[in-house]
């Protein structure tokens, strides 16, 4: 690496990506890129590349987890800490002030017209990013196919998001196998690896310690039990990113628990677009909804809970994992099986963004031999039409996700006042 900064420097820095990663994952990518590869030199294009294809591996946010890996690589556990701490906290913060608002004001009137406005640049940004992601993964036709056989699988066939990941990493595994190994620089000076099974003892206990004396004091049955036990098992079982994530918790938290609605989820989603952070802190919102029966107080608390289960693993696969990653990176069998996982995630990445789509466009689906489509009849024009002018401005107009977001927002207040919305 070219350039080493002190880790007061590094503060200053991690503070501003925070402060900046709106738009999702591929915003907050591209924020770090330039911030960290074009403008600082902190860290070169290949093992930038190496560290996201490591973190798209990963079960959670793969934007957070990159940052932490850099965090990481450049002043071991505590740059970790600092950079992945200071990539969410804008965020929870944000995010809690907008879930009280939405509940005591916000599902009626204006506020719900702003959502309603909102939802339309959601579509067009989750389109937007999967453009992105497909250009940077789709590089030649085995990737083509993995990506739309993840596709078909989960929106057809119902498989669950881990095995679409783990066949795909297996079968870019066996594909890379002999080929050659391109030898790489050892780690920094954080390459010096502590010991596995003692990172992981501390994290595990950090985690998971809350959760069981959430269960051993309130029962099973309480919301905050609830709420720690369903994000837990998300933070293992989840795969390929933000976007990966959030199609199976709309669908446990909307389908399963019932939670919140789906225009309600969809309205966390807009929230977690509009904010910066990670857009996982969808989750967030959704622990609060999930909390907000029993008051405010509660629901909050139940934010909080949903915010510690969903970040605090993070670090755990991160500081395990990421030395091996150092370690192991040149070897062509793991670079094809992470090469994989990332076209496997286009393919759920497009099933993500035709459930938004659906649920953003019609007031009612059905369901067709297992799979969920619209019922045509139940096409809202008013959505139909600003998802169009969206769609116009972010592939048009190459408009940015924050104008994109503010003219969504202003044209669902102006719908509101023609009585449309």
């Amino acid at each position: 690496m070219s350039s080493d900064p002190s880790l007061r420097q590094a503060t200053r820095v991690w503070a501003r990506i925070g402060l900046l990663s709106f738009g999702g994952p591929a915003g907050q990518i591209a924020v770090m890129h330039r911030e960290l590869v074009e403008e600082r030199d902190w860290i070169d294009e290949p093992r930038f590349l190496h560290a996201l294809n490591f973190c798209m591996l990963l079960p959670g946010p793969e934007a957070m987890q990159l940052a932490t890996y850099i965090g990481w690589l450049k002043h071991g556990w505590r740059g970790g800490l600092i950079a992945g701490g200071l990539f969410v906290l804008p965020g929870v913060l944000a995010i809690m002030a907008l879930s009280w608002v939405y509940v005591l004001w916000g599902q009626g009137g204006w506020l719900a017209a702003v959502f309603f406005g909102l939802k339309a640049a959601v579509v067009a940004i989750v389109a937007q990013a999967l453009l992105k992601i497909a250009k940077r993964a789709l590089k030649d036709g085995w990737a083509w196919a993995i990506a739309l056989a993840a596709f078909v699988a989960i929106f057809a066939l119902g498989v669950p998001f881990p095995l679409i990941v783990l066949a795909a990493a297996g079968f870019g595994f066996l594909r890379g196998r002999g080929g050659e190994r391109i030898e790489a620089q050892n780690a920094a000076q954080t390459g010096a690896r502590p010991s596995v099974l003692g990172t992981i003892a501390i994290w595990l206990v950090l985690w998971l310690g809350p959760v069981a004396a959430l269960i051993l004091t309130l029962g099973m049955d309480h919301i905050f039990s609830q709420v720690a036990v369903y994000f837990s098992q998300m933070a293992v079982l989840t795969f390929g990113g933000a976007y990966a994530v959030l199609a199976w918790v709309a669908q446990a938290a909307v389908s399963e628990f019932g939670w919140l609605t789906a225009a309600q989820m969809l309205d966390g989603l807009a929230m977690a677009e509009t904010t910066p952070g990670p857009l996982i802190m969808v989750t967030q919102f959704v622990g609060f909804m999930a909390g907000q029966s029993g008051g405010l107080a509660t629901a909050t608390i139940a934010a909080l809970i949903t915010v510690w289960v969903t970040f605090a693993p993070c670090f755990l696969w991160i500081f395990a994992g990421a030395p091996y990653a150092e370690a192991l990176r040149g070897n062509p069998a793991l670079t094809s099986a992470l090469s994989a996982v990332t076209a496997a995630v286009v393919g759920v990445i497009a099933n993500l963004a035709l459930w938004f789509a659906i649920h953003a466009l019609f007031a009612q689906t059905q369901q067709i031999a297992g799979v969920e489509l619209p019922m045509w009849s139940s096409l809202n024009p008013a959505a139909a039409g600003l998802t169009l002018l969206a769609l116009i401005a972010a592939f048009g107009l190459k408009v940015g996700p924050g104008v994109l977001i503010i003219g969504a927002a202003l044209a669902g207040a102006g719908l509101h006042v023609l009585g449309l919305a």
